[in-house]
């Protein structure tokens, strides 16, 4: 059987993130700190840890048949790969940011002004998009500090929180576009590691309908039972099973995080007992 390579970020928040949802789909990788490759003993897969900016060209050539990094990555390289699962983490944005005593009033006022950014492709499309004429100075790092030392008028980077410009007195003015993670593919790939990314998309789509969900059981009245079930749909209906105690019924749902409060409230006011609440791990459709 073929190996498939997948390209992660070499350190980093993504980088954790990415090891994670491999374990948590049941591809366990080797530790591996100072090593450029890492195999795993339960599947068909080695990971090749690079910088994020070098992920998309390693993908394109084919030195990696897959890789996770983030869409800004993708959208700023000019390599061709397909996007073929976003996955849901390592969530930001890039957008423009001026210096908060500037008198900011529309995407018009950076005409003429000198842009720092570590993302020219993209801004460059923006401005040409919006009709706007600025100078773009790409830098690597630190593009946050361009305004304070004179560098730039303003800056288009990453953000998250927003601290980082709060502290070097910038302010987000212009959303230009989300980014997260996403599973990124070599366009010729064979048939047979076309099989293998099919499973693992399978693995990771089982994980992460499981986020953010809880799987709950509990005794009540089977006169109960109807009035149970308008309360609480589940992915398809709730599974309803006869208990030993006569005139009483087990129900098992699958309930949202956002709603579990509410829903056990109600079932309790109608005679419900003994509610279980258990967190999921996979939930396979």
């Amino acid at each position: 059987m073929e190996t498939i390579r997948l390209a992660i970020q070499a350190k980093g928040r993504l980088n954790e993130e990415s090891i994670a949802l491999l374990a948590d789909a049941g591809i366990s990788i080797e530790e591996s700190k100072r090593k450029l490759l890492a195999k795993s003993g339960d599947f068909p897969i080695e990971v090749l840890y690079l910088r994020d900016d070098d992920i998309p060209q390693a993908v394109s050539m084919g030195v990696a048949d897959i890789g996770i990094v983030g869409l800004n990555e993708v959208a700023e390289k000019p390599y061709e790969v397909d996007v073929v699962h976003k996955l849901g983490f390592g969530g930001c944005r890039l957008s423009l940011a001026v210096p908060k005593a500037e008198q900011y009033d529309s995407p018009k006022w950076f005409d003429g002004k000198r842009i720092a950014t570590s993302y020219p492709k993209i801004l460059e499309r923006y401005f040409k998009e919006n009709g706007i004429s600025a100078e773009i100075h790409e830098i690597a790092g630190s593009v946050e500090v361009a305004p304070l030392v004179g560098m730039a008028d303003a800056i288009f980077d990453i953000v998250s929180s927003g601290g980082t410009l709060v502290k070097n007195g910038l302010v987000e003015v212009v959303k230009v576009m989300d980014s997260e993670a996403v599973l990124i593919a070599n366009k010729q790939m064979s048939a047979e590691k076309k099989k293998i990314v099919d499973q693992i998309l399978f693995r990771f789509s089982a994980v992460e309908r499981s986020k953010g969900m809880k799987y709950v059981l509990m005794n009540l009245p089977c006169d109960k039972v109807d009035e149970a079930v308008k309360i609480l749909p589940g992915m398809k209906s709730p599974t309803i099973l006869a208990l030993a105690q006569e005139g009483w019924c087990s129900l098992h749902v699958v309930i949202r995080d956002s709603e579990l409060w509410e829903k056990i409230e109600g079932l309790k006011a109608i005679g419900a007992e003994d509610i279980l609440v258990l967190s999921l791990e996979k939930m396979i459709l």
